[in-house]
């Protein structure tokens, strides 16, 4: 799996990459605001995307309805520090599959795993989100 990370922070990118790697799926990209990430993701098609929500030109949110408007086929995983529940209407709302907590830095991959797969449960249940 191809995943492109969106995140202001190098660090935070840093500790991705390396949870990414730990299941040998394979980063294609990375991007330190949203404009950069709407970009990356036009071109390079990434088959997973990671955006932080504090992103310094816009919003996680924002950056994820942009990914979704030009291709709803990709999930697209929301890191946060903020409450999880009080942002999954609006995220959802967005084209975003998955919130996951900073705080359940444990164990992201599971989260960022669940994620996935009941986004392509839903994408192989409903005819128009594959296109």
């Amino acid at each position: 799996m191809r995943v492109l990370i969106v995140h202001h922070s190098a660090t935070t990118r840093s500790l991705l990459r390396a949870i990414v790697d730990s299941r040998q799926w394979k980063i294609c990209g990375e991007a330190e605001s949203g404009r950069a990430g709407v970009k990356l993701y036009e071109e390079i098609k990434p088959d997973l995307v990671l955006i932080d929500l504090a992103l310094p030109d816009m919003s996680g949110i924002e950056v994820g309805k942009r990914m979704s408007d030009l291709d709803p086929t990709v999930p697209l995983i929301l890191f946060t520090v903020l409450d999880v529940a009080e942002l999954q209407t609006a995220a959802r709302h967005a084209g975003i599959c998955g919130v996951v907590s900073k705080a359940q830095a444990w164990d992201p991959m599971q989260n960022i795993e669940t994620a996935v797969t009941r986004f392509l449960e839903r994408k192989q249940q409903t005819p128009e989100i594959s296109g």
